[in-house]
């Protein structure tokens, strides 16, 4: 027998019950914007049995601009919150191209640590990997 507690991961983990519900991905683009809107789609999601498991985000960062980046990036970390507040577990974002990775890297880098913070995942389906 050991003298070592197990982590609170192994506990969680070990007390699983399946649940049958079916996780979904969410478009972005579909998600409502207010959060009276936001809990609606909650208990719409939650009537027909569905759990938000994941956000995806068309993101565009093919202008050389500081001021672009930042705006994309705000746009990302909005969803991000959304993300949470539904309790999805990853926000997912899709990218072709990207015009100044100097520009780029240090919002992705942000918005990693932002989501972490929020308790979800973010995934980078792009030419960059952080």
């Amino acid at each position: 027998m050991s003298a070592t507690r197990p982590s609170t991961i192994e506990t969680a983990i070990e007390r699983c019950r399946p649940a049958d519900k079916t996780p979904v991905t969410l478009d972005a683009a579909a998600l409502p914007s207010g959060r009276d809107d936001l809990r609606d789609l909650q208990a719409e999601l939650a009537a027909k049995e569905y759990v938000p498991a994941e956000v995806t985000v068309d993101a565009c960062f093919d202008a050389d601009c500081s001021f672009a980046t930042q705006d994309e990036a705000d746009r990302i970390r909005e969803y991000i919150r959304t993300a949470s507040f539904l309790g999805a577990g990853t926000v997912t974002v899709e990218f072709d191209t990207v015009a100044d990775e100097s520009k780029v890297r240090p919002s992705l880098a942000a918005l990693k640590e932002r989501a972490r913070r929020e308790g979800v995942t973010l995934e980078l389906d792009g030419p960059l990997a952080l």
